[in-house]
């Protein structure tokens, strides 16, 4: 492993350790404005809290390049008579992957308890359906770790409604070069962006066009780049998607053609197929039928640019996710070829 993917594993692992919901993200932007700092790149803030890193380029044209840094989560929808703890779905996670799973719950007072997704059937002892019934947040609860009987007690912890519920991200990293993680969708793509950033510096790269790279916040509900500086061309760096009828693979980088927003800007993705081909990359062009990115909502929003989407594959996203150093290694180097040419 190189100097500069250590540098992007060590980053992630840094972000995924805070908690960054849609709608929570003050703590871990504050860390990647911190960062961003640290390696001299000029850094503001949007009013909703996206994260805008300026690279000045040798040209008058500007490129885009948007990471979300927010994840899935959950808030407390309400309190159950016997103190368990209803839920309401911050974006879109694979429901049965959580039955069993450690979270904290975090109140207005800054208190943060413990607890345990579940089943509202989660003993086998005593409920013939334990196995067979259905994981969603109609059929599971949170079990906090204090002791408590009723809805006054959970009350008086402090727990309400619209507290943000945090789960636990599980991030390993392999002898073999996995990286292992809830929420690498997105925040190894962020790290990428960093790595970018750091060997921009390193080697004293001078981008073809200015760089105004950003760190969106509110993705996985749909508008986390809609409101944007003004740049001629813009690419989302997301996970790439692995499964049936797809073709990426965790090492490759993959280049998105078309997902369910519509299809990327033809011009933009063929000269990310060539510039793959001519560097000698690990790649896969693919077609994504459930997903949607930061550029899809700027282009929803109304921007007038062209529009991309790389990402390293990430296998069960939205899961246990996984990916590999290799195409961590592939996408960073798409994008430092692209901002050479771009």
């Amino acid at each position: 492993m190189n100097k500069t993917t250590k540098y992007i594993l060590d980053f992630a692992k840094r972000i995924l350790a805070i908690p960054s919901p849609s709608g929570y993200c003050e703590k871990v932007i504050a860390e990647v404005v911190t960062e961003a700092k640290a390696l001299g790149f000029a850094v503001e803030k949007s009013k909703k809290g996206n994260a805008i890193i300026t690279v000045t380029g040798s040209s008058s044209r500007t490129l885009g390049l948007s990471a979300h840094v927010d994840t899935l989560g959950a808030m407390v929808k309400s309190i159950t008579a016997e103190g368990n703890l209803r839920f309401t779905t911050i974006g879109g996670p694979i429901w049965p992957t959580l039955d069993g799973e450690y979270m904290k719950v975090r109140t207005r007072d800054d208190k943060e308890y413990t607890g345990t997704f579940l089943s509202t059937s989660p003993s086998v002892h005593v409920f013939k359906d334990a196995s067979q019934k259905e994981r969603n947040p109609e059929t599971m609860i949170v079990r906090i770790d204090e002791i408590v009987h009723s809805k006054s007690d959970v009350e008086k912890l402090g727990i309400r409604p619209g507290d943000f519920i945090f789960f636990d991200p599980k991030t390993t990293i392999t002898e073999s070069g996995f990286i292992k993680s809830r929420f690498l969708d997105d925040k190894i793509s962020v790290a990428i962006l960093f790595g970018l950033l750091k060997t921009i510096k390193e080697e004293y790269i001078t981008p073809v066009t200015t760089l105004k790279i950003i760190i969106s916040t509110y993705e996985e509900v749909g508008h986390g780049a809609a409101n944007i500086p003004e740049v001629d061309e813009m690419i989302a760096v997301d996970m790439g998607c692995i499964g049936d009828d797809l073709s990426c693979t965790e090492e490759m980088v993959s280049i998105c053609c078309k997902d369910s927003s519509g299809p990327y800007d033809y011009n933009v993705i063929s000269k990310l197929v060539k510039l793959s081909q001519d560097n000698e990359l690990a790649y896969a062009t693919d077609i994504y039928p459930y997903y949607g990115s930061d550029v899809s909502s700027a282009l929803r929003a109304g921007n007038d640019i062209k529009g991309g989407l790389i990402g390293p594959g990430v296998h069960a996203s939205h899961g246990m996710e996984r990916t590999h150093a290799s195409a961590v290694e592939n996408t960073l180097k798409l994008l430092l070829a692209y901002i050479k040419q771009a």
